[in-house]
């Protein structure tokens, strides 16, 4: 286990690494312009946020989002303030009684300590995804979100993410949507980088600037 802060790189070498791999993403990075990727330390609200966005659309997952904010007057969610919360209270807002049971196992784990927030950083991505995935509910997309909000690393394809695939099917114009072998070999161009590409395929399908 070492540091694993590799760093999304400026605009220019994007463009270069994008120009010589794929030119069709190198256009799409040209035409939406830089890259705003939001770091948010607060590991917990992320996970929270990931957790409340599996499976809907981005706008429910906002409008939900806001509804389960609003419960701690203003505050930033913290694991202490969740376990206090009634189901009734997270089904108030929008939740299935699935999410809200995730949300309570998320909170326990950081309560508990068996999350260590800042060890997390020294993983290498598999040790992270394997470490969060313990967590009843969250899965390997939602870890994936998790390295790409919280840690920034530069190099997380989540294959299993919808954004992305409705994305690289307009871009590539797909008669379906891309099975993950086809969005594997894409991977491949886009390495070291594909958190980037997933960024930018996100951007065609949604002009708002995803952040958890």
């Amino acid at each position: 286990m070492g540091d694993n802060s590799k760093t999304i790189p400026g605009r220019k070498e994007i463009l270069l690494h994008f120009d010589q791999n794929d030119s069709v993403m190198a256009q799409v990075i040209r035409r939406i312009g830089p890259l705003k990727l939001k770091r948010n330390r607060n590991y917990f609200v992320v996970l929270c946020k990931a957790i409340v966005a599996q499976q809907i659309s981005v706008a429910a997952a906002d409008t939900i989002t806001a509804r389960f904010n609003a419960l701690f007057k203003g505050d930033a969610p913290t694991p202490e303030q969740v376990l206090k919360l009634t189901e009734s209270a997270l089904r108030g807002v929008g939740l299935s009684r699935q999410k809200a049971a995730y949300l309570k196992d998320l909170s326990v784990h950081f309560h508990e300590k068996t999350i260590r927030p800042h060890r997390l950083h020294y993983m290498d991505n598999e040790e992270v995804v394997q470490q969060l995935t313990a967590v009843y509910g969250i899965g390997r997309w939602t870890a994936e979100m998790f390295l790409i909000f919280s840690l920034n690393r530069p190099d997380v394809l989540p294959v299993g993410d919808l954004g992305l695939q409705l994305g690289l099917k307009k871009l590539y114009r797909m008669r379906k949507l891309p099975t993950v072998k086809r969005m594997r070999s894409l991977g491949e161009k886009w390495h070291p980088l594909e958190t980037v590409a997933t960024w930018y395929a996100w951007r065609t399908q949604d002009e708002n600037i995803v952040a958890y």
